[in-house]
């Protein structure tokens, strides 16, 4: 039957803002937080609606006016301003911060310079990945770990507590939001917008992972860091700043862009460049039942020149010593889109699958990141892709040179 009930009807001023979000959980056993926005959302949200949840942040995904293709484009020839705020920032002090980096990353931290910034992954003891990330050093015992996952944070704390080292890992990722300014002309407008102090490195002169303090337009602007790194594979830098100043950073970094035909850059456009240029992505590229040598970063590993030990180097060496599976560029014949998951075969064995993919705007080509087993990763190997059952619906294809693009990384060495 129908029963009258209260009806309650509430009313809010046309200025109120209603906020979507999604709780998520850091690590199981911590407490649920909702999707937060970055200190750059309402200057993106003035160009585009469309947002995508990413690790627990609202972050540009494509753009009304600006297709995926334009960015990318903007990207190898101009330059763009992207949202990297959602990377996970971790202050490492103390007088045993070195021995502890030294101890869970693979990349020999005892040799990384005041000012320096190095490219590593981080491991179980079985091998398989945490994480990867950029540690930078700030001095002798001041390190920040900029990497993709909580992980990697509670992974340095647990084990800083079973080491019993003195060492404080705190999260700095609510305190430091930053725009990444990627492609060849980006040091024309960095280096015009920024001012370093006299004992610092000018701008247009630092080198490739490297980074320094600087100020927006002068020596009383707003405080940043800028390091010379990039997700992209071209020249570029990153600009950290604190939330506060988030607004009045994009607005001097936007109308400089101008007349550089700066375009904004989402996600989405952000996927065509990475790929192409072979730069993994956590959860696609690698996880942890994937090692760095086949995740393709075996170059972070230096087995040989690293003599002190490290989480997971026993289970490493013997994994490089016996590989089973090898990480290789691939090209696909025709138009028809492949993705992430689908199999690659050879007759009716599964001999690897497809980790990344895109369609190349520069060559019309598609091409993948794949990984597959050491017996059949030659180049010029033939292969399928197979999709559907796998056996259905075939695609010609054969292991290529990896990566696709600028392989001697050239461009962000300039």
């Amino acid at each position: 039957g129908w029963h009258l009930t209260d009806i309650h009807v509430r009313t809010y001023g046309a200025a109120e803002r209603f906020s979507r979000a999604t709780a998520w959980r850091p690590t199981p056993d911590e407490d649920p937080i909702m999707t937060r926005e970055s200190a750059f959302h309402d200057s993106f949200a003035a160009m585009t609606r469309d947002f995508a949840d990413y690790n627990g942040f609202w972050l540009p995904n494509t753009f009304p006016e600006c297709d995926r293709v334009e960015s990318y484009r903007a990207c190898r020839e101009g330059v763009v301003v992207m949202d990297l705020s959602a990377l996970r920032k971790f202050e490492v002090t103390g007088p045993d911060a070195e021995a502890l980096l030294n101890w869970v990353l693979t990349r020999n931290v005892e040799t990384l310079g005041i000012g320096q910034v190095v490219y590593s992954a981080m491991c179980y003891p079985h091998g398989g990945m945490i994480d990867d990330g950029t540690l930078f050093r700030l001095g002798e015992q001041n390190f920040r770990w900029i990497g993709g996952t909580d992980a990697g944070g509670a992974w340095m704390r647990e084990e800083a507590a079973r080491l019993g080292l003195e060492v404080m890992i705190r999260s700095s990722t609510d305190q430091m939001h930053n725009l990444a300014v990627q492609g060849p002309k980006s040091r024309e407008l960095i280096s015009a917008l920024f001012w370093t102090a006299p004992h610092r490195p000018q701008l247009d002169e630092m080198g490739w992972f490297r980074f320094t303090p600087a100020r927006l337009g002068g020596p009383e602007g707003v405080p940043v860091v800028i390091s010379r790194t990039g997700y992209t594979g071209e020249l570029g830098y990153e600009v950290f700043c604190h939330p506060k100043d988030g607004a009045e950073v994009f607005a001097a970094i936007w109308e400089a862009g101008q007349p550089l035909g700066m375009k904004p850059m989402g996600l989405a456009a952000l996927d065509l460049v990475r790929i192409e240029a072979g730069l993994v992505f956590a959860g696609y590229d690698f996880s942890d039942q994937t090692d760095p040598f086949e995740a393709g970063i075996g170059f972070t590993v230096p087995l040989k020149s690293k003599t002190a030990d490290f989480v997971g180097r026993d289970a490493l060496l013997r994994r490089k010593e016996h590989p089973a599976r090898k990480f290789v560029g691939l090209e696909i014949e025709g138009q028809n889109a492949v993705a992430h998951g689908d199999c690659i075969r050879i007759g009716r064995a599964q001999v690897g699958e497809i980790c990344s993919a895109m369609r190349s705007p520069r060559t019309g080509q598609w091409i993948a990141l794949a990984r597959i087993d050491v017996a059949h990763a030659d180049v010029g190997t033939e292969v399928e892709v197979g999709q559907l059952d796998g056996h259905l619906k075939r695609y010609p294809a054969k292991v290529a040179s990896f990566p696709h693009y600028d392989p001697q990384k050239t461009r962000p060495r300039s």
